[in-house]
């Protein structure tokens, strides 16, 4: 998901119109709505109620799931120290075949 667009659920109404779960974040303005069908879920189905039970004690916990903006930052952070990490994995490893070069 890009930083400039939400996926948000709603509810189409038997006039037509949207009505959405929760508020967008993004700014005012004009936006292009796709609309696409979500299947129903039917009760009894063991992964949907354990998906439910989880989502609902979450709720009850007062859980907020991380924006779009948080979860990117995390990402280009852990990118940034993989980068670190895998350039002190290559120091190692050169330091390792200079000493065993000297001891030959």
């Amino acid at each position: 998901m890009r930083l400039n667009e939400n996926v948000i659920e709603g509810t189409i109404q038997a006039d037509g119109t949207l009505v959405l779960d929760e508020p967008t974040t993004l700014p005012a303005g004009r936006v292009q709505v796709i609309v696409q069908a979500l299947p129903e879920l039917t009760d009894g189905d063991p992964f949907w109620d354990m998906m439910k039970s989880i989502w609902a004690g979450q709720k009850a916990r007062g859980h907020i799931p991380r924006s779009a903006e948080e979860v990117e930052a995390e990402r280009r952070e852990t990118r940034e120290n993989w980068d670190e990490r895998q350039q002190a994995i290559e120091r190692l490893q050169e330091e390792s075949r200079r000493l065993r070069d000297l001891q030959r």
